[in-house]
């Protein structure tokens, strides 16, 4: 269908539509830099999908009950900006388009979810909205079985690129969505055939259809173009029992002359001539950024339609019992319940005097089998390691589609796709969830892991097998390099316990962040209680704190982590029984121990005694500790890994690779 018989065929649409690809093409141009061609293909799509079939309130833009409009395809920024604006949302105004992508704008180069209302998630890295999706979907259908569809009762619409679904992330979310049947979930696939590079022939021959298919989604499709071609697909999309999957063939920039359905239209601005051709053929007569009033009321009034369904849900919740209104709306913000402090305390002062000997991994699932119980919102699962990362506890039920109020996921091999998700579903609101995998195979989640910590997602990442102690499965599953990655992450949380006190300390610290995902390295082999008298206060939000102080005149201060805690404490039974005086401080959090004020960091390690810090990792992230901070290069050393490890038993590979109390007293006496 041409141009000119769109617009004879449909004027209304045509404009409102014209609208979206105008301020696309005027606001790359503006910046020099950008993507306009996406957002001319899509204008179409996206403008039915606003005005007969999205349920929102442009008013109202956190409203619980609301469908999420997720820009998997994030480079097409302006698609959604303009979206935003024309219909209405307070923080997308017209400045903000004509200040598309410079310093301070909310309108960034990709969709930042921090900057405006109105953007779920943060899309650019390809694939990653897509599996986010999953999560948002996932998080709908756990509070609908929970709370009852008069109170939750909303879909997750996607638009996804060639790129989305080239990624390596998709297919694992899609493998998920289909399994889960999550039938809310409908993903609108910009068919334009094109990526930067040029035709998508060049590097893929897909048949994307057949593919979302055989994954357990129903697949349709539809003229990208014609607006009653659009309606009718997505009004089918409603309908189905599965995710699914909408073809929506498009031209990328639609009605540019020179550079529709070329690499050309895709990350460069179109150029001032091209433009004013382009919008001659549209029918546009108006300057750059310029919308004429009866097209501005009319996206308004699209913006304001969802406000009945709105009310109508308020009043529906304003019916729930005290307790339950409560509650849900306790969720949706992400307070933790009270008694989640007093639940920790009771483990640990329990322990405390037990004293366990468990491993860290062992320990979290003891502490998860106190706190599931009291906190509702939480979503487990693992990468298919559930009985190595022991994530599952006996209460949670599974969640699949038999049982939506399950709450453990069997996320199957698939490390990128649960992260995804898990941000997915923290980002929806009212979950918190947890997932599991090795902490080597961080690198296989490592893109989602990212935009939790940009995104300011609160997700924790339950990961074992913590170093060289997981012994037999050898340098592939051995982590020396991960602690160091996680910690160089801004807004992360790295914790390193060292028992289950600790432990139960990290998972509060987890459990309450705001805006921080939390990573919990835990080991594989059994540890001691190191912390054997209570304390009321959590030690481990200080970061590192004094767990034994030198008997004998203070001229050493150990530092550890995890399972080499013990090593120090053994080192410095050693070292004081040859009459040098010797502190072990524990650091189950590095970047907890930073953001201390400077007078509590200088008590903890004070200028003078030579430090050696000991970690079955690299010594990277602790040239910090040992050398600044008062430290010194001549008084310093480190015991740990600068390998990659070997298969053999765990007790073997310590000695072999020198990380032993002897090892450590001996590095001490050299530095004296």
């Amino acid at each position: 269908m041409d141009i000119a018989t769109l617009r004879s065929a449909h004027p209304d649409h045509w404009m409102r539509a014209a609208a979206i690809r105008t301020l696309a093409m005027d606001a790359v141009q503006a910046a020099n830099s950008g993507h306009p061609g996406m957002p001319m293909g899509m204008a179409d799509v996206a403008t039915v999908l606003f005005e007969k079939h999205l349920k929102f309130d442009a008013s109202a833009p956190d409203w619980a009950d609301r469908d999420r409009f997720i820009l998997s395809a994030g480079h097409g920024s302006m698609l959604l900006y303009a979206l935003l604006h024309l219909t209405g949302y307070a923080s997308m105004t017209l400045e903000q388009i004509r200040n598309f992508r410079q310093w301070g704008s909310v309108t960034a180069g990709h969709p930042e979810n921090f900057l405006a209302k109105g953007i779920e998630t943060t899309t650019g890295p390809l694939g990653q909205g897509l599996a986010n999706a999953v999560g948002f979907a996932i998080a709908e259908e756990s509070l609908r079985a929970q709370f009852g569809p008069k109170i939750v009762d909303h879909r997750t619409w996607v638009i996804a690129g060639d790129g989305c679904l080239m990624e390596g992330i998709s297919h694992e979310a899609i493998g998920l969505a289909g399994m889960q049947k999550l039938s809310k979930l409908i993903v609108l696939w910009d068919n334009n055939n094109i990526s930067i590079d040029g035709k998508i022939s060049l590097s893929d021959v897909t048949d994307q259809r057949a593919r979302f298919a055989a994954a357990g989604w129903r697949v349709l499709s539809c003229n990208g173009h014609d607006p009653a071609d659009i309606d009718r697909a997505l009004t089918e999309a409603k309908t189905s029992d599965r995710p699914v999957f909408v073809d929506c063939k498009t031209h990328i920039g639609f009605g540019s002359p020179k550079k529709q359905d070329t690499a050309g239209a895709h990350g460069s601005p179109l150029g001032p001539d091209e433009i004013e051709v382009t919008k001659e053929i549209y029918g546009w007569p108006h300057p750059a950024f310029e919308i004429p009033a009866t097209i501005r009321e009319a996206w308004a009034a699209i913006g304001a339609r969802g406000g009945k369904a709105r009310a109508e849900w308020g009043a529906r919740v304003a019916e729930l019992s005290g307790a339950k209104r409560a509650e849900f709306e306790r969720r949706m913000s992400g307070e933790a319940p009270k008694k989640l402090a007093a639940t920790i305390r009771a483990l640990k002062k329990q322990n405390a005097e037990a004293q366990p000997k468990v491993a860290t991994r062992k320990a979290s699932e003891m502490v998860l089998e106190v706190v599931n119980p009291v906190m509702p919102e939480t979503i487990g699962g693992s990468a298919d390691l559930t009985g190595s990362n022991n994530t599952k506890t006996g209460d949670l039920g599974v969640f699949d589609p038999e049982n939506r109020k399950g709450r453990y996921i069997h996320f199957g091999i698939r490390e990128h796709g649960m992260a995804g998700a898990m941000n997915g579903m923290a980002l929806h609101g009212g979950i918190r969830p947890y997932g599991g995998t090795f902490l080597c195979f961080t690198d296989y989640a490592r893109g989602a892991m990212r935009l939790s910590a940009l995104m300011g997602v609160p997700a924790v990442y339950v990961m074992t097998h913590d170093s060289i102690g997981l012994g037999e499965d050898g340098p592939t599953h051995q982590p020396v390099e991960h602690l160091a990655i996680c910690r160089a992450t801004p807004n992360t949380l790295t914790f390193r316990p060292a028992d289950l006190i600790e432990t139960a300390e990290a998972w509060e610290l987890a459990l309450t962040s705001d805006k921080t995902p939390s990573v919990l390295a835990l080991s594989r082999q059994n540890l001691p209680t190191v912390r054997t008298k209570h304390a009321t206060k959590n030690l481990s939000a200080q970061g590192a704190y004094i767990l034994r102080e030198a008997e004998a005149k203070r001229r050493v201060i150990l530092l550890a982590t995890g399972s080499e805690v013990e090593i120090a404490l053994a080192a410095r039974d050693i070292l004081e029984a040859e009459d040098i005086g010797t502190r072990v401080v524990s650091m189950p959090c590095m970047e907890l121990f930073a953001a201390q004020p400077d007078g509590y960091r200088k008590r903890v390690l004070p200028g003078g005694p030579v430090r050696v810090a000991v970690e079955a990792a690299v010594r990277q992230p602790w040239d910090r500790w040992l050398l600044g901070e008062r430290g010194r290069e001549a008084k310093s050393g480190f015991v740990g890994m600068d390998s990659f490890g070997a298969s053999a038993p765990a007790g073997r590979l310590y000695e072999e690779f020198g990380i032993t109390a002897d090892a450590v007293a001996e590095k001490v006496r050299s530095l004296l």
